[in-house]
């Protein structure tokens, strides 16, 4: 059963948010900076999927994206729904 997003809300860096879930994602941080670390991770290599994306940090009821300065979070939001949505536990 997917994730459902019930918010997202900005940080004070505009190149990151903060996607609020329905339930936990992970008990403890798991934090990739880089796509390549992420590889083995069925979620977070999907989210490196996204074009932008730069890191990624999943932590009890949310998931934190860092975005590339030069991404539009408009590109990058439906992208991150849909591939939280679609994960099977």
């Amino acid at each position: 059963m997917g994730f459902v997003v019930k918010e997202v809300q900005p940080t004070p860096n505009p190149n990151a948010v903060k996607f609020i879930l329905d339930r936990q994602i992970a008990e403890r941080p798991i934090s990739f900076l880089k796509a390549a670390p992420a590889a083995e991770h069925p979620i977070a290599s999907r989210l490196f999927g996204i074009s932008g994306v730069s890191s990624v940090l999943m932590l009890g009821d949310f998931v934190t994206i860092n975005k590339s300065p030069d991404t539009r979070w408009v590109d990058i939001t439906p992208k991150v729904k849909q591939i939280l949505a679609k994960v099977t536990e």
